[in-house]
């Protein structure tokens, strides 16, 4: 009997140490699976600019980046056809039935635009949001710098909406430290809509366009949470020599762009997963092409079409070869 109780404690500690290695195996695959975030590094600074650019060379583009599930990687970007409902074409079409193709070219990313449930059971067959923003984080980034090689006095304007907003505020940030893939000066202005890292009250954020709810984007309330294909990565630290010429348009009570810090908290992942991944669905969040901006009755995409229209009219007119 004395020599049975070691080896049942041995035992034990056996079997403790393969469930340990089971879940941390379990884990690291998880992880795997669900991708990690990987947004595009600094550009190396382009050829001093010619006089001139190629006869087919627009004299701006203009970015358009479709929120959440408004996407998918093969869509057409001068005719997308994803999502007819989304958000972006209500600024996108407009802009392109006003300007002839030489004056603006109007290109809308196509990326998967997903967001998945980590801990939807069974599992949702979604791309997971790190894989999503990933790709169209590339995707704009490289069309910017493929533009610019190719066409070094273009102009830009950025706009997104929901995911797209945080990318497109990615790439603006970027810009505005002189580290994205075109020279600040080239960029006419940058509009956000339901941006998950929309922050207020610093130095260097974008202007409000509207009522100015009191919340912060979902990414900084969820500042820290890292769970398998979601990466909360915070704010953004203002958006720096562009912060004059970005601006951000949020409805209150869109929890994804107006987030109360005690409604999200890494402290309650499972609680905070469920509202986060709810938030891309909630009313308040589809209803942008109506939300009155300003006393006039104009709404959030309506005010965007009239912000874009106006730089590209007064965008310069480079020569062309």
């Amino acid at each position: 009997m004395g020599q049975r109780r070691p080896r049942s404690a041995g035992c034990l500690l056996l079997a403790i140490a393969a469930i340990v290695i089971v879940v941390v195996v379990a884990l690291l695959l998880w992880y795997l699976l669900a991708g990690r975030l990987r947004l595009p590094g600094p550009k190396p600074p382009g050829p001093t600019r010619p006089s001139s650019q190629p006869a087919t060379c627009p004299d701006v583009l203009m970015l358009s980046v479709p929120g959440t599930w408004e996407s998918n990687s093969t869509d057409d970007p001068y005719n997308p056809t994803a999502n007819p409902a989304s958000l972006m074409l209500n600024v996108s079409n407009p802009i392109r039935a006003k300007f002839p193709n030489e004056r603006v070219e109007v290109y809308t990313v196509p990326y998967v635009a997903q967001f998945s449930n980590p801990v939807a059971i069974p599992p949702d067959g979604q791309s997971s949001y790190n894989d999503s923003r990933s790709e169209g984080a590339k995707r704009a980034t490289d069309k910017l710098a493929q533009t610019y090689a190719r066409c070094p006095l273009t102009t830009y304007v950025l706009a997104g909406f929901s995911q797209g907003g945080v990318i497109v505020g990615d790439i603006a940030a970027q810009i505005g430290a002189g580290k994205g893939p075109v020279p600040e000066d080239l960029v006419l202005g940058a509009t956000t809509i339901a941006d998950g890292r929309r922050d207020v009250g610093d130095p260097g954020e974008a202007i409000e366009i509207g009522p100015t709810p009191p919340g912060v984007g979902a990414e900084l309330a969820l500042k820290g949470l890292n769970v398998p294909g979601i990466t909360m990565t915070g704010p953004r630290g203002g958006f720096g020599k562009l912060a004059d010429r970005t601006f951000t348009i949020c409805a209150a009570g869109d929890l994804i762009c107006d987030a109360p810090r005690q409604a999200l908290s890494p402290g309650n992942i499972l609680g905070s997963l469920n509202i986060l991944v709810r938030a891309a669905g909630n009313p308040v969040h589809s209803l942008y092409n109506g939300y009155q901006v300003d006393g006039n009755g104009t709404t959030a995409t309506e005010w965007t079409v009239n912000w874009a229209s106006g730089l590209i009219e007064n965008a310069p007119h480079p020569a062309h070869l």
